[in-house]
């Protein structure tokens, strides 16, 4: 069996992918439970904005604001 592909920098660029939608499905799910917890109201289309958010850094940055802002537009930069 041909293990190349597993080493390759194809492989290693899948799996870099990989990792990066993990990290921001999982900053999405993190954000709206401290939204939720903190009882910060988000209309349906700031739950679709933060739900189909692909960008880690992104998400990073709106999970930071979401521990001191007090309205869900402060989280995305609007005040």
């Amino acid at each position: 069996m041909d293990t190349s592909f597993y080493k390759s920098a194809m492989s290693e660029e899948i799996r870099d992918e990989g990792r990066a939608e993990g990290r921001a499905e999982g900053r999405a799910e993190g954000l709206l439970l401290l939204l939720g917890v903190r009882g910060i109201a988000l209309a349906d289309a700031d739950r679709e904005k933060i739900a189909t958010c692909t960008d880690p850094q992104l998400l990073r940055e709106w999970l930071q604001r979401a521990a001191t802002v007090s309205s869900a537009e402060e989280v995305f930069g609007v005040s």
